[in-house]
């Protein structure tokens, strides 16, 4: 083996901010298994035109908050086996006319090896290596605990996915087991680390003798997040709540008021970078299953509350959480506040929910993904 640097790119794109939060889980933890490894991270979606970014991230984010149903008929409708037909082919053309930028920048770094944690820059750089173009074992990150065929290329080297049951999926699809490593999701190494909760309150202004409930909105706020705050802040009782707006200026004004009408002992915070004490701090989450917040969720063993999963990805994630017994529903927004409330009021019920998100979660997958890479640009 040559004793250059190992040179590793990692591609995601930024539909949703759970991609990208994960690429820079494996690049930290990239950099602490080989500190002379040479690492990139680049954004696809910034290789591309305005408008495709638009269309292509735009587009996503306005049927999730306008017609959610019909994302989920999507979703549903182009999970299938095999793939390149048609409207497959078209698709490949159009995106391969936007990504003249990737194919320059692999021509430039010469990686020793690929990942991508989404299926766009996936599908792109299978393209290139089919056409010999590539060189470098490609790696492909799933970032739900379910799998979508979209994910699914002959071109990959290695999948890297959540849990065993994705691994029976990929080899019903014909993909070899030994291309597929069941590494769960990959988080930043401080949702794994010890925590001093009294320190965190006394930092945060939060009494650590009550409960707090932790409101995550998502990084782009998408869903009726008002509505379900007004349900839930009347049911909170004695305990405490931050509300996580994300990078939505918008919502975050809309609960500040909603707050300051109900006059319950909550918080509004915008975009945070320490979202790991905060989950330090809580008692349980409400939010949307992604599969990155689910992640974090778990590897510090906090109960969930499911609120307004996406149809497709987030639904097939909820159900997973519920089956493990480590989320309760609150799908239905009239009654969100008295589950919540119930909730708090029964310490063994949440301590069952923090022992079976414990036995989920998988803290240490980015270090477990970062090996998997080191090895494939090894070879």
């Amino acid at each position: 083996m040559s004793d250059e640097p190992r040179r590793v790119v990692l591609f995601s794109a930024s539909v949703g901010s759970g991609h990208v939060r994960a690429a820079e889980a494996i690049e930290s933890a990239l950099k602490l298994e080989d500190a002379e490894a040479e690492i990139e991270h680049v954004d696809v979606l910034d290789l591309t035109s305005r408008a495709f970014r638009r269309l292509y991230a735009g587009t996503y984010l306005d049927l999730l908050n306008l017609a959610p149903e019909l994302w989920g008929m999507l979703h549903e409708r182009t999970n299938r086996m095999p793939k390149r037909d048609a409207g497959d082919r078209l698709r490949v053309a159009i995106e391969q006319t936007q990504l003249r930028k990737l194919v320059r920048l692999l021509n430039e770094r010469r990686p020793h090896a690929i990942a991508s944690t989404h299926f766009l820059p996936a599908e792109i750089v299978s393209h290139l290596v089919r056409k010999g173009r590539v060189e470098a074992p490609q790696a492909v990150v799933i970032t739900d605990y379910d799998v979508h065929s979209a994910w699914v290329t002959p071109e990959v080297a290695r999948y890297f996915v959540a849990r065993e049951e994705n691994r029976v999926h990929l080899e019903a699809y014909g993909v070899d087991a030994d291309r597929i490593e069941v590494t769960g999701i990959p988080i930043l190494p401080d949702f794994s680390r010890p925590a001093d909760r009294n320190a965190l309150a006394a930092q945060h202004g939060l009494d650590p003798d009550r409960p707090l409930v932790l409101v995550l909105c998502g990084g782009f706020g998408i869903g009726p997040v008002g509505e379900l705050a007004e349900r839930l802040l009347p049911g909170l009782g004695h305990a405490q709540a931050v509300l996580v707006a994300g990078r939505n200026e918008v919502l975050r004004a809309r609960l500040e008021k909603i707050v300051a009408r109900s006059g319950a002992d909550a918080r509004v915070l915008g975009f945070t970078t320490v979202m790991h004490e905060w989950m330090a701090l809580a008692s349980l989450v409400v939010t949307k299953p992604g599969g990155l917040t689910s992640s974090e969720s778990l590897a510090r063993g906090l109960p969930l509350v499911i609120v307004t999963p996406i149809p497709g990805q987030e639904r097939s994630n909820a159900t997973m959480l519920y089956e493990a017994g480590a989320a309760i529903s609150g799908e239905n927004p009239w009654t969100l506040g008295h589950r919540v409330g119930e909730l708090l009021k029964d310490p063994h019920r949440l301590e069952r929910m923090r022992q079976a998100a414990l036995r989920l979660g998988r803290p240490h997958a980015a270090r477990e993904v970062a090996r998997g890479l080191l090895q494939l640009a090894n070879r």
